[in-house]
């Protein structure tokens, strides 16, 4: 009792986590010490634009447009002076930060601000990318973020020009779906002034997209943050339902089975499609997207999408619907290159799946008749026709196996994963297929014998009957895979002879492929994609795919 008792607990607190804290802050302007000239008089116009922030919004945005004008041309005439620099991206921060709080609106029509130097006329650059105009979105200045976390540990971003800023769309993506975008844009963007005599022009640049921009007759590195855009998103948003209640009632969540991206989409890039494991959700890919998204080369060629899906599902089946998500995407977005595909743990065995030719072989292994003479109804025929018999994905150019239990996992085949698989609420409809399957179904020597169709925690079990025959088929030959295990530190045997070496739950003998091109063991628990080795492979895997 004591020990289900913990087990429940464990559940439970996995639910809680804080995936990411962010408070908001007033930042703080220290004037560089021993200046003289423009510099100075930048300063002082920042100084004095702070203390009317409050009181006099359009005074403050005025003296905020002259320290700014001023420290562009101090980079005009020195493109190396960092101190006018980091002047002109707190003016041009607290620019934005003011139109945010004082709700003035200068995307509708110019907004004509007034100064010790006379009027400013604020505008901004139309973009003919209808989802890029400003008005429709709440711009808040990365800086004036803190933000923590147990996924956001670090502070990934860029030195360069211009204020990084969080874009939050105002209203709900209707077409989300249908796009493959989320409900709601959390996004970053880099605002640069431009200075057309007394016109002021605010641009929004994209740094997943640009490195560089131009500024007066120089070419500067474009600011950017990587890490507050996606704390602000996952604080923002509810991800506990994404983890423990997909896993314990797949069906109430169903809708939340689709592939999404967070960025927009670039056909020159590659797709790099990354796919979580069990309880889990796409938010668990966070310390790895905000390493990679640091890196320039990898930023220059691949674009982040994510496969979620209600994990409480026999992974079979999950790729079912990830099947049918990558055709829908197939034709709303044409690829020109390969895509990545990188499976944690569970999303290991989905990816495992995208890349195996299984024809009607694994059908004739469970059932032992071909399919038009196998007795099923229509609907359990269906489910199991997309289940079991499919081709590898022609879009797939190369795999990571990130803690993947290929053959299975002991702990999901023992007491725990028993009282696990029995937490699991099938789908009603699964109920009445399950009596239908059984009729079909014999069981041999040493199989996992279920009353049930089986649902995620069943098919992790080293004696399910489809992952003893799924480990009967090759790998499609031609595609590039990878491994990357996680060792929990206490040694022992990479055979399953006891005691055998483990991440904790998925031991290296299943994880383990011999045709791999390449194998990473680091010291991890079972979440390796989060570990700083495993994230350091796979960017020298996205490299090499790259160069290749």
């Amino acid at each position: 009792m004591f020990r289900i008792m913990a087990f429940a607990a464990a559940l439970v607190l996995a639910g809680c986590a804080r995936y990411a804290t962010v408070s908001e802050k007033q930042p703080q302007f220290h004037p560089v010490q021993a200046v003289a000239g423009s510099l100075m008089h930048v300063q002082q116009d920042i100084v004095r634009a702070m203390r009317e922030q409050q009181k006099r919004p359009l005074a403050a945005i005025g003296e905020f447009l002259s320290a700014a004008e001023s420290a562009s041309r101090q980079l005009a005439r020195n493109p190396g002076d960092t101190a006018a620099r980091d002047a002109y991206n707190f003016a041009v921060s607290r620019i934005m930060g003011t139109i945010k709080e004082a709700k003035l609106d200068p995307w509708t029509q110019p907004l004509r601000v007034p100064s010790t130097s006379g009027e400013f006329v604020l505008t901004h650059k139309p973009d003919p990318r209808p989802q890029w105009n400003p008005a429709l979105y709440d711009f808040t200045p990365a800086d004036q973020f803190d933000v923590g976390g147990t996924y956001v540990t670090e502070h990934s971003h860029k030195e360069g020009v211009g204020a990084p800023l969080v874009a939050v769309g105002r209203g709900i993506n209707e077409n989300a779906k249908s796009e493959f975008t989320v409900p709601r844009t959390y996004y970053g963007v880099t605002a640069i002034l431009r200075f057309e005599g007394r016109r002021c022009v605010l641009s929004f640049e994209d740094p997943l997209a640009k490195e560089n921009i131009r500024l007066g007759a120089h070419t500067f590195p474009l600011a950017a943050d990587f890490t507050v855009p996606i704390a602000v998103m996952l604080a923002s948003t509810d991800t506990t339902k994404m983890g423990l209640p997909r896993l314990l009632h797949p069906a109430r969540y169903a809708e939340t089975a689709r592939t999404f991206r967070l960025e927009p989409y670039d056909p020159n890039k590659t797709v790099v499609l990354v796919i979580h494991g069990l309880m889990s959700s796409p938010s668990t890919w966070t310390p790895m997207i905000n390493s990679l998204r640091g890196d320039a080369d990898i930023r220059r060629h691949c674009q982040f999408w994510f496969y979620s899906y209600p994990s409480g599902y026999a992974y079979p089946y999950s790729a079912a619907i990830l099947r049918r998500e990558l055709d829908a995407i197939g034709k709303r977005f044409p690829q020109r290159k390969p895509m990545v595909v990188i499976g944690h743990s569970m999303g290991g065995c989905i990816s495992r799946l995208l890349i195996t030719d299984a024809g009607e072989k694994l059908w004739m292994k469970l059932f032992n008749t071909p399919p038009g003479q196998t007795p099923l109804s229509a609907e359990t025929r269906k489910m199991l026709t997309e289940s079991l018999i499919f081709q590898h994905r022609r879009e797939v150019g190369r795999v990571v196996f990130i803690s993947a239990p290929l053959r299975g996992a002991d702990m999901a085949a023992n007491w725990a994963g028993r009282l696990g698989s029995w937490l699991v609420k099938s789908p009603a409809t699964f109920m009445d297929m399950s009596k239908d399957l059984l009729k079909v179904t014999t069981f041999q020597s040493g199989d996992l014998k279920l009353s049930h169709i089986p649902n995620s925690v069943d098919t992790l079990a080293p004696n399910n009957r489809f992952v003893k025959a799924i480990n009967t088929l090759p790998l499609t030959s031609g595609i590039p895979y990878h491994v990357i295990c996680g060792d929990r530190g206490k040694g022992g045997n990479k055979d399953s002879t006891k005691p055998m070496m483990s991440d904790g739950l998925v031991p290296y003998w299943s994880s383990h492929l011999d045709d791999a091109q390449s194998e990473k063991i680091v010291p991890s628990h079972h979440n390796a994609q989060q570990n700083p080795e495993a994230i350091a492979e796979v960017k020298r895997i996205l490299k090499l795919h790259a160069r290749q």
